[in-house]
Order: structure tokens, then sequence, then C-alpha cells
């Protein structure tokens, strides 16, 4: 099969690569859609040496070959793919029986990813998708709930001002997830204006630049100067502005959510948030709460004729043309938000 690689010098390669073959309790997907996520786009410039698998993890397909274990009727569903959680784990640790897949102790060596043409997972960490639920949609599971269960762990109580920062993908996500889960006002920090465009677009009440105050007034403007109930970060980086801006937006005894992945040593000046009282909670990928996956949940929000998410999708691209994809989702002078790499 062919399948794109990381080549160690910032770009994408496509090459022939060994079709996975489905062991015990496991499934073959021919993927349809991957999508390029942010964490795709550091980890390629971060890279000093050629992967050895081909990476991605917003994937949908069709299930086409089983393993022992698995049920005949497997084969020819329409799936999300849960490639970095459930599709990997033991479900015997601690954490399984939680129904916390992501911190299993006991991962599958399994590491091939979505840029290519099949993938393996566990049948377990496929989540059917209804006929009406396009591929780019389903690919869209993955990033959606990411930001449901941010939402959802941070405790989202109906009627509650939620600050969102950051309109990259998980912050538009993080909009929908917001308006659906019953939010009363949403606020946005959005740096391109076809970012803010967008977000008002799927929900949002307002946006507001990250610059010179411009998020923080707009915060106070709609709050009457109380604050966010919950405050969603999405951006990470190396840089800890936007966890000081979270913290100053936020209400006293508020809910702070960290969705965005940080590298380095950041100090963070905690006098703050102990004095406001507020809650810190870090979010990683999804799991079960409350007895629902989290891609359940977003696979119901897609359904939903009045959830437009696909919208975000700005760009498609053949996988053989997956480095053009690349240079397209970093350069958002092309208007990028999400880049689908399209295997059928």
């Amino acid at each position: 099969m062919k399948a794109a690689f990381y080549n160690g010098m910032g770009e994408m390669e496509v090459r022939e690569f060994e079709t996975p073959v489905p062991g015990n309790d496991e499934v073959l997907i021919k993927l349809k859609a991957t999508g390029i996520c942010g964490s795709d786009l550091n980890m390629n410039k971060s890279k000093s040496e050629a992967d050895k698998e081909p990476a991605g993890h917003e994937v949908a397909g069709e299930i086409v070959e089983i393993g022992e274990g698995v049920d005949s009727s497997m084969i020819g569903k329409r799936v999300a793919v849960e490639v970095l959680g459930s599709g990997k784990s033991c479900y015997s640790c601690w954490y399984c029986r939680q129904g916390q897949y992501t911190h299993c102790q006991n991962k599958s060596v399994t590491s091939s990813g979505g840029f290519a043409e099949y993938i393996c997972r566990k049948s377990k960490g496929c989540y059917e998708l209804s006929s009406d639920i396009t591929w780019s949609q389903g690919a869209l599971v993955e990033p959606l709930a990411v930001s449901v269960h941010g939402a959802r762990i941070g405790k989202i109580k109906g009627g509650d001002t939620v600050a969102i920062l950051g309109s990259g993908t998980i912050g538009l996500t993080a909009v929908t997830a917001a308006r659906e889960l019953g939010a009363g006002k949403i606020l946005v920090s959005a740096r391109h204006k076809h970012q803010a465009d967008m977000a008002i677009k799927l929900g949002a009440d307002a946006t507001g630049n990250p610059e010179n105050g411009e998020f923080e007034n707009l915060v106070q403007e709609y709050t009457d100067g109380r604050g966010a109930d919950l405050a969603i970060e999405t951006v990470g980086g190396s840089r800890k502005d936007t966890v000081d801006q979270a913290i100053e937006v936020t209400r006293r005894q508020g809910n702070i959510v960290i969705l965005g992945v940080f590298y380095g040593e950041l100090p963070i000046d905690w006098k703050g948030p102990v004095l406001k009282e507020q809650r810190i909670q870090g979010s990683i990928c999804y799991g079960i709460i409350n007895g629902t996956h989290d891609f359940e949940v977003a696979i119901n929000m897609l359904s939903k004729r009045s959830v437009n998410l696909e919208e975000i999708v700005t760009h498609t691209y053949p996988l053989e043309n997956i480095e053009e994809g690349f240079k397209t989702a970093y350069d958002k002078s092309t208007g990028s938000i999400k880049v689908h790499i399209l295997q059928n």
C-alpha cells in the first residue's frame, strides 16, 4: 500500500509500505479520510530522522478484513477510529476498566497511522458512522471528541459563559462542543479573520484578537466584569501566554481546561489561580465519562443537521499530494483551517 512518512527534513514522503494484517481482536480499515492535526505539523518540523511508520490519527474508513475473535458483521461498517486510545488498549488494566483507554498501561505496539491506504486497530476502537455522515465528517470525529472531552471534564453546565482561547481546529471544534453541551455564551480568541468568521458561523457569540487586551476586554464586557465560567485553552506551544490569558479571563472559582500541548519549561504564576480559587484541569484525548465515550457524543453531534462543523475543512488533497497539503496547513494566508487527505 501507499503511505506517507515524516522524512526528518520537515517534509512528507510517500512510498510503498507493507499492508498491515489484523491480529486477534483487530480489524483492517480501508481509509477514506485523514485530517492533518496541529500535532502532525509540529512533529513534521521537529523530526531529525525519517519515521519508519506513517503517522496520522484523525481517521475514518471502512472495515474490509477482520482478525480472530471479531464478529464477521463488522465487515463493511463505516467507522471513525480511535487510533490513540481504545484502538490500541488492553481493556484489562486499571485505566481501561475506568474507560480511560488513552492512559492504558499495556497498549499494543501497533503504531502505524492514518496517512496511508489502510490501518489496523482493535475492533472496540471503531465507532460506527451512519450512512448520512460523510467521510470528512467522520475524520472530524476525533478532534471534536478532544473538545467534547475537554468541555465535559471541565464540568460545563447549561448557561455557562465559555471562553475559548485559540481558533484552530481544536478551538473551533470546542465552539461546536460547547454549543451542543448547552453553553450560554461562547467567546473565542482569533488571530486570523477567516478563523474568527468561522467561529461565528459555528455558533460563537463574539470573537476578539488575543493581542493588546482585546479578548480580555471582550470577556469582561459579556460577563459584567465577572469573567468566564469555563475557559478552554486550545493553543499550546512553547509560550505560556494563553495559560496566563485563561487565568485572567476566568472568574473566581471558575474552571480552566488545558487542551493545548505545551513544550519545554513554562513558569506559571500560581498567585492568580490560588487567590481566585480557580480549578485548572489538564485534558488529553478522550475516554468514557458518565457511561458514554466522547467519540459517541461527537458522532451524535455530527449527525444533527444543525451542526455545520464540516465547513472547517477548507482544503482536501489525495494521499500522493500530502506534502502540498502540509504546506497549505502551515500557511494560514491560504485561508486554511482543516486540511484533509482523501484516500478513496
